[in-house]
């Protein structure tokens, strides 16, 4: 009977000790996968961006004018000398311009929810920052998802990021071979 009795107070304690608060796990569904919502949860981002642009223009223009004058007659018999005059211009102008851009960036960056709009939407912030070779290259993401267009891995797409900004900055050799020296910087300022 003692026995029992411990048992069941080793037992209650156990219970009361390690039990779960159900109102902290309310908000899991348990049918539906637990998706990033709070400030501070992580979202991957899966940039795929493809920009393209052309533009082609054509101007074709001309204008011509000619006055002339001939004059030839005879006096009695006599003839008089013979007189012309002639004026004339031309003017022509044809021009062409073209000019095309294009585009693309993918990659994946993990991003955190920096704070959750009144609306319900998240604003993503997300930086991502690789050195190879000493040559430094760092992605960064900014932007507004609705909670609808995350999937159930926690991904979206960067399509689906509204009010998106998304900047890819280099820095290294490659960086400082491609940019002017101080001498050419200095010319370009005084000219």
């Amino acid at each position: 009977m003692i026995i029992k009795k411990i048992f069941y107070l080793v037992l209650l304690f156990c219970t009361i000790s390690f039990c779960q608060d159900m109102r902290k796990n309310s908000f899991n569904s348990l049918f539906s996968d637990l998706k990033a919502n709070k400030v501070g949860d992580a979202v991957t981002v899966i940039v795929i961006e493809s920009s393209q642009a052309s533009n082609n223009a054509e101007t074709t223009a001309g204008r011509s004018s000619d006055i002339g004058l001939n004059f030839t007659g005879k006096i009695d018999k006599h003839s008089l000398p013979d007189a012309s005059a002639s004026l004339g211009t031309n003017n022509e102008f044809n021009g062409a311009g073209a000019t095309r851009t294009t585009g693309m960036i993918r990659t994946k960056i993990s991003a955190t929810i920096d704070s959750v709009l009144q609306n319900g939407n998240l604003l993503l912030k997300g930086t991502k920052k690789t050195i190879i070779n000493g040559e430094e290259q760092t992605i960064l993401i900014k932007g507004i998802v609705r909670t609808s267009d995350i999937a159930s891995d926690n991904s979206v797409y960067s399509y689906n990021i509204s009010e998106a900004e998304i900047s890819i900055e280099g820095n290294g050799l490659i960086n400082n071979s491609q940019s002017p020296g101080w001498l050419t910087k200095l010319f370009h300022w005084i000219f």
